[in-house]
């Protein structure tokens, strides 16, 4: 599903080119169900704007489900990100005037999926959240563990072929934590989805399957 050969960052200040993520090689299996572990300044954003073809390498090669990324165009790119990566934030992203099952329908509708057969998706997949009773609320009106499980029904609606998690439990307490990565190993076990969790936490990490380190923008 993803090969990285030797992919290098760098970022202009001033006159003073900084080398943010510095050969980094990896390779994730479809279905897996990994972590990308490592402290503050590591390189995990940078990596995972890159997984997410939301960024492109200074050099080195990035490939998703056997294309080169970095010979896409902008559109090809941009159809890649609606299509086939769901992004799970730490912050939700949820659209705050807009109900539950609407945040949901609407990612799909941008996907020109009819309204009838997106509203029935979205239901479909906020009940696998348990959120089914929820639908009419808007995002004010959940806890922040119900957010998140809103923002993975949407991010996994429209069945990407890579889920893309940016510590997506670390605004929450630690029993809602538990219950957030044990459906990321649900969703992983019962769907096959390839899901990359970025972590700064041992104890998330260590529910995944497979932990990749990163530091100092290289992998340890």
């Amino acid at each position: 599903m993803i090969e990285l050969n030797d992919v290098r960052k760098n970022y202009k200040l001033g006159d003073v080119d900084v080398e943010v993520l510095k050969g980094v090689t990896l390779s994730v299996d479809e279905g897996e169900h990994v972590s990308i572990m490592g402290p503050s300044g590591s390189g995990k954003s940078t990596l995972l704007h890159i997984l997410g073809c939301l960024d492109t390498p200074t050099s080195g090669v990035y490939r998703l489900a056997n294309r080169d990324v970095g010979r896409l165009t902008d559109s090809q790119l941009a159809t890649v990100r609606a299509r086939e990566i769901g992004f799970v934030f730490q912050q939700f992203c949820l659209i705050k005037y807009l109900s539950v099952l609407d945040n949901v329908v609407l990612a799909l509708e941008y996907l020109n999926v009819e309204y009838r057969e997106a509203r029935r998706t979205a239901i479909s997949w906020l009940e696998r959240v348990h959120l089914g009773h929820r639908l009419t609320h808007v995002p004010r009106q959940l806890s922040g563990g119900e957010r998140q499980r809103v923002a993975i029904a949407r991010a996994v609606s429209k069945t990407p072929k890579l889920v893309l998690a940016d510590e997506p439990t670390g605004n929450l307490d630690s029993r809602t934590q538990e219950e957030i990565i044990e459906l990321f190993g649900e969703l992983n076990r019962d769907l096959g989805l390839t899901i990359m969790v970025i972590t700064h936490s041992p104890e998330v990490a260590a529910r995944t399957r497979r932990t990749i380190a990163l530091k100092d923008g290289a992998v340890r």
